[in-house]
């Protein structure tokens, strides 16, 4: 007669607990590997003459990362996958979120932006490709960003007028308006940065008193 099994005892439990450590194990292998495949497009992003995201393919990144291009399809099956991980990955570098964004905050996470730019080779910033499926969602994620930063304050503006106020934020946001700064004006890096966040933070206070621009659709200006 077989003895009775010890109450609270599976003689499966080692072979289970094999498992799942071999289970955690893979994973962490698994993060460890998507982390290095971003970390080499970053790299090469870093490393390119001109903003031409065209030469961040599957294979680039694979013999940068060190690892097969079938690795890369793996945890990235399109290049538009891997282009927007990658451009998270700058965003996260620049100290940069478009979640959550207020407008209090952009003044501070324009002159972040900027910072990083020096650590780019590319000597000369040019309107990216809008066909570039990454970059022009990145672009919409920031023209939406930025009209939900001014949605609190402006809550009684036309669309016309919040969208005007949007576009002017972006337009000061955006690296062409400090590269001109430096290369038909003169100033270097930090007072560019100084005089676009001045102006942002003149334009985030007339919008916090209910500044409203005329939209252009024979909307008087409000009187201030």
């Amino acid at each position: 007669m077989s003895e009775a099994a010890t109450p609270g005892t599976d003689g499966n439990e080692p072979a289970r607990q094999r498992r799942r450590y071999d289970n955690a194990l893979r994973q962490e292998r698994a993060a460890r590997t998507r982390e290095r495949i971003i970390a080499a497009g970053s790299e090469l992003v870093h490393g390119f003459p001109v903003w031409d995201w065209r030469e961040l393919t599957f294979r680039a990144v694979a013999e940068a990362a060190g690892v097969g291009e079938r690795t890369v399809y793996r945890y990235f099956p399109t290049e538009r996958a891997l282009h927007s991980a990658v451009m998270r990955r700058l965003e996260e570098e620049a100290g940069v979120s478009y979640d959550g964004l207020v407008l209090e905050d952009l003044p501070r996470i324009t002159e972040r932006s900027f910072a990083t730019l020096s650590s780019f080779a590319v000597p000369r910033w040019s309107a990216p490709d809008p066909e570039e499926p990454s970059l022009a969602a990145q672009d919409l994620r920031r023209r939406d960003a930025l009209l939900e930063a001014l949605a609190p304050h402006t809550t009684d503006w036309t669309d016309g007028q919040r969208h005007m106020a949007a576009a002017i934020l972006d337009v000061l946001w955006n690296v062409p308006s400090y590269e001109r700064l430096m290369s038909k004006w003169g100033f270097d890096g930090p007072r560019s940065t100084h005089a676009i966040t001045w102006a942002m933070n003149l334009l985030t206070e007339g919008i916090r008193a209910d500044h409203r621009p005329d939209d252009g659709r024979g909307t008087e200006p409000q009187e201030g």
